[in-house]
């Protein structure tokens, strides 16, 4: 079958190049072989399913900015799998909530990456944090790039106060993102559930910049 649909919509290995496949049988054994990485985000143990490098930096690149979301399964069920540990080892009742995507970066992709990632992984009831109404554009006078073009300052000051959390006082959350690479997004997220009365009991993300 996959050789019958690669002559109609031509694919090949995102890792090594093979024909037929997005990621082929040996790239996925790969990937699956990675180890996870462990950080603190605000005080809070982060877990990610991989390091945000080579492979893993292309697939999750090319499912954010080209859609290839044919790539999402083996990204997604590693993710999932730390959700669900991180909810086995928390009280009952503890809620899942997603960071959420810039409103520019959903309307270009169509959808959240993050959804998509844990519905991959068989993870599908999930909450999110919300964007307050001053948003980033306010707070830094409506110009500049993204978070890659400014300073570590910068950052944290067009972030600060941008997210809130509605629900959880008194509850435990598990936060969950797909990229992790300052932190300072994640640690924004944690904030706004401890400003809410909550307790961020863990963080995950598909992959995490080695810091």
């Amino acid at each position: 079958m996959a050789a019958v649909v690669g002559l109609f919509l031509p694919v090949a290995c995102l890792g090594c190049g093979a024909p037929d496949r997005a990621l082929c049988r040996r790239c996925r054994a790969d990937l699956a072989a990675r180890p996870r990485r462990v950080r603190l985000v605000a005080g809070a143990r982060l877990d990610a399913a991989f390091e945000y490098e080579g492979l893993v930096r292309t697939l999750l690149l090319e499912l954010k900015l080209r859609g290839r979301v044919d790539v999402a399964t083996p990204l997604g069920r590693p993710t999932a799998a730390l959700v669900r540990q991180a909810l086995a080892g928390a009280p009952p009742g503890t809620r899942v909530l997603r960071v959420p995507p810039s409103p520019r970066g959903r309307r270009r992709r169509g959808f959240d990456t993050v959804v998509l990632l844990l519905a991959r992984g068989g993870v599908h009831r999930t909450g999110r944090l919300r964007r307050s109404r001053r948003s980033v554009s306010d707070r830094t006078g409506g110009g500049g790039g993204g978070q890659k073009e400014r300073t570590a300052l910068e950052r944290v000051d067009a972030t600060v106060g941008t997210l809130r959390a509605v629900g959880v006082r008194g509850r435990h959350v598990v936060l969950v993102d797909d990229v992790v690479t300052t932190g300072v997004t994640m640690a924004e997220a944690v904030r706004a559930v401890r400003a809410a009365g909550g307790r961020v009991v863990r963080c995950v993300a598909t992959a995490s910049v080695e810091r």
